[in-house]
């Protein structure tokens, strides 16, 4: 009887994938996406790019599962309130967030870009 409860516990634990141990390194490998994201918007320095490289750094964690989703929306949201405190007017921030929650819910970030933006980005 023990034998069967625990076959049973098992198999709903694995059909419900109760995979939570994945997400702490989902969210390590999402922080990693969003750090190369952002230093490859510096190294372009390409203007108009902003929206994109916002985009790819959240496609790319959210791409990681759960762990790395939730790692792109911290720092996408801390990331604007910390700009927010500096920027006059904060006309910019509304088009961010949009940009960000488009890549990490799974939207092409390639949406947001530019002409002429070398392929290696």
């Amino acid at each position: 009887m023990k034998l069967i409860l625990a076959v049973l516990v098992l198999v709903l634990l694995d059909e419900t994938q109760a995979q939570w141990y994945k997400f702490p390194g989902q969210a390590v490998g999402g922080a990693k996406d969003m750090r190369r994201a952002y230093q490859d918007m510096k190294e372009a320095n390409w203007k108009n790019s902003d929206k994109y490289f916002h985009a790819r750094g959240n496609y790319d964690a959210a791409q990681r599962g759960p762990g790395g989703k939730w790692a792109a929306e911290v720092i996408s949201n801390a990331r604007e309130a910390v700009q927010g405190l500096s920027r006059h007017g904060n006309s910019d921030a509304a088009a961010d967030q949009e940009a960000n929650r488009w890549g990490r819910n799974g939207g092409d970030p390639n949406r947001y870009r530019p002409k002429g933006l070398p392929e290696k980005y």
